[in-house]
């Protein structure tokens, strides 16, 4: 009832024309207008929950009730706004292939523009004409690849791994792909171009491998960083010692930061090293029409060591979540004593919150198998997030339906990662 009202108000308040605040859903204007005001009306009502307001009064004399109603409800209104955001995201990627094509065409423009300007004085040139045509020809590639791939991003439909992610190797290889394609094709061009012998050889010798030894070496290497590195993540996966968690949709700073979203040192720096040889390199190119870009050494090599970096920290980033006690949960003033059916257990340990899984759609995932019964981990909000579960704490009722006796303790996180066995004790 609470997910059919949220998505009558959500259509309600973005009745009329289509624009820049609908929410139908039916338009990506609407995808993203509905997913921002479902997601203000979660907040709204899980800061009201968390200050004792919105309660029914069939639930509100009980505490466990009271828990037990405001996670459910909770939980039905982030499935909600999940689905929001995914709706968004298809209509995200879906929008995605025309903007990349404008970009091509519009840098392909800025290219002409700049040849132009250039050629005041100096004249209008045999190489500028075949760095147009290769600007052309490779514009044209990515927006054919665009059009075939329109409903998953476009031409960077490669590059989004398989958890819905900008990938940064895929990236940064994808970059070297395209540049070293674009050279290769203005050589093309300056060959087809050329009449005199002499002009051919040179343009021939260019191609040599001791010119452009460092490019097509750093090329080599961060092409097979891009597989190397899915093979990593997909074995530690299948492996259970790394947790993942899809994403709603691509962005642009996955490829600085890890799942949760926080600043990832191994990305930065390879995202950055690799940004300013492509640089360098695009220089040697406009300096050097007539051959591969010679990357110096050093450089290549710096390239090599932030690409090995970056490999390293792929291998050490993830763990398997752990259970390290399980305690009786005791409110102040309460007796000590053993654990009993329908007292609350706090599970301490790690890991229970993959990165990326922090939405509350992913939290009321979360599951505590107490022997035989499988009790799901309550959201218990505070003002602007959720006291339980978190990371390294959940707390869990026993439910009557376990048997007294020894009993074991397992947590399954929200990528559906089990945790180990943790013995207790429950009594009468």
């Amino acid at each position: 009832m609470a997910v059919q009202e949220a998505r009558q108000s959500a259509a309600a308040d973005g009745a009329g024309a289509h624009g820049g605040g609908c929410a139908c859903g039916d338009c990506p204007h609407g995808a993203r207008e509905g997913h921002r005001r479902a997601l203000a009306a979660f907040r709204r009502g899980r800061d009201e929950f968390a200050a004792g307001r919105g309660l029914p009064p069939a639930v509100a004399h009980s505490a466990s009730a009271s828990r037990q109603w405001i996670s459910a409800e909770l939980a039905q209104r982030a499935e909600a706004v999940a689905e929001r955001g995914r709706a968004e995201g298809d209509a995200w990627l879906a929008g995605l292939w025309t903007r990349t094509a404008f970009f091509a065409w519009g840098a392909t423009v800025v290219l002409l523009l700049a040849q132009a300007l250039t050629a005041i004085g100096a004249g209008w040139s045999s190489a500028r004409t075949a760095a147009l045509l290769a600007a052309v020809a490779v514009a044209g590639a990515l927006t054919l690849a665009g059009f075939f791939h329109r409903t998953r991003g476009g031409p960077l439909a490669p590059m989004i791994g398989e958890d819905n992610r900008m990938s940064t190797s895929r990236t940064v290889a994808a970059c070297w792909v395209l540049f070293v394609a674009y050279a290769v094709l203005l050589l093309a061009g300056r060959l087809a171009a050329a009449s005199h012998p002499a002009e051919r050889d040179a343009l021939l010798a260019g191609l040599d491998l001791a010119r452009g030894a460092g490019v097509v070496t750093v090329l080599a290497v961060v092409c097979g960083i891009a597989v190397l590195v899915r093979r990593v993540v997909g074995l530690r996966v299948l492996g259970q010692r790394l947790q993942k968690v899809p994403a709603h949709r691509p962005r642009a700073a996955d490829l600085l930061t890890d799942d949760a979203g926080r600043g990832a040192f191994a990305d930065i720096q390879y995202v950055v090293i690799s940004a300013v040889a492509l640089v360098f390199a695009a220089v040697r190119l406009g300096r050097r029409p007539d051959q591969l870009p010679d990357l110096p050494w050093g450089l290549a090599v710096l390239v090599l060591i932030s690409a090995a970096t970056y490999l390293a920290g792929k291998y050490a980033e993830g763990g398997r979540p752990v259970v390290l006690s399980v305690v009786r949960a005791r409110e102040p003033g309460d007796l000590d004593g053993p654990v009993r059916t329908g007292d609350d257990i706090e599970i301490r340990g790690t890991g229970f919150v993959p990165p990326g899984a922090q939405g509350a759609d992913r939290l009321a995932r979360m599951v505590v198998r107490i022997g035989a019964v499988d009790v799901h981990v309550p959201l218990v909000p505070v003002a602007g997030g959720f006291r339980n579960p978190t990371d390294n704490v959940l707390t869990v009722p026993v439910p009557v339906e376990v048997e007294p006796g020894a009993v074991e303790v397992q947590v399954v996180t929200a990528a559906g990662l089990a945790t180990n066995r943790y013995p207790i004790e429950v009594t009468d």
